[in-house]
């Protein structure tokens, strides 16, 4: 915090003061001696969730085009990285300055074709193929000699599945084809059943999961994002069933006055009217 305090309070209500600012009321918002309680109390790993969850409404409003939005969403997400590097300042560890340093250093360092006197005539794929030589030797730097290192065990497990899978296959551990992944699903969705008739909870958990990990090397072999995948998933569902709940009230009921067969009814109804309504 500025330590006069009337500067402090003039550069915290200066509509132009930019990060300066922002940093400044964190640091006020943690002030052990006129801080917010609550603030006061959080550590890294309770802000972590907090973290998360911005990111991902920054990815919904870009979703949802919501551009109105995205503005504020933007500063939450911001507002974690400097919440955290204010923590990280108070034991000691790095300040705000140091993040900053370190991204610019990262960004610069991995485009030596923008910023250095590498060639600049190269596709978006070749820079992807040379992004990834350069973290595997950051890898290498920090001791990382698995290949599987360094894969964040807090990412989504769809993307974290994605992630491994891309690293195994940099060494050869791939299927060839896309045919073969499929036929993979197939033998894992029978092992589910199968386990589902004869095995317990626990098997037919594990055998879920292999499930699923192969449905995400399926998206990887077809240059899907997974994660989007679902969203989009997600979003047609709750549209779809909106319409239900809207043609239901029409007929002066809610669902759960309804059953199964009428619900499908609707459903596929509104499935045929978005396709009607689909460009050709």
């Amino acid at each position: 915090m500025t330590k006069d305090r009337k500067a402090s309070d003039a550069l915290v209500h200066d509509p132009a003061g930019g990060l300066p600012r922002l940093l400044e009321i964190m640091a006020r918002l943690r002030d052990p001696s006129g801080g917010c309680p609550w603030d006061l109390e959080q550590t890294f790993a309770t802000i972590a969730p907090y973290t998360i969850e911005e990111a991902y409404e920054v990815a919904d409003a870009i979703e949802r085009q919501a551009w109105g939005e995205l503005r504020g969403e933007l500063g939450d997400l911001l507002f974690q990285t400097v919440y955290h590097a204010q923590m990280a300042a108070e034991a000691g560890l790095f300040g705000f300055e140091d993040v900053a340093t370190s991204i610019a250093d990262k960004m610069v360092a991995r485009h030596p074709h923008v910023f250095g006197s590498e060639s600049r005539d190269k596709t978006a794929e070749d820079q992807t193929r040379d992004w990834e030589r350069m973290k595997a030797a950051e890898r290498a730097g920090k001791a990382e000699g698995g290949v599987l290192d360094g894969v964040a065990a807090g990412l989504p497990a769809l993307t974290r599945a994605v992630k491994l899978q891309n690293r195994a296959a940099r060494v050869g551990f791939d299927w060839p084809s896309t045919d073969e992944v499929i036929d993979k699903i197939t033998e894992e969705a029978r092992e589910l059943n199968d386990a589902r008739q004869t095995l317990g909870e626990t098997e037919i958990f594990e055998e879920f999961g292999d499930l699923l990990f192969v449905v995400a090397n399926l998206a990887r072999h077809l240059k899907i994002d997974p994660e989007a995948a679902l969203r989009a998933a997600n979003t047609k569902f709750t549209r779809r069933f909106r319409s239900i709940e809207a043609a239901l009230a029409a007929r002066g009921k809610r669902p759960e006055d309804s059953d199964l067969a009428e619900m499908d009814a609707l459903w596929n109804a509104a499935k045929a009217a978005e396709k009607a309504q689909s460009p050709a």
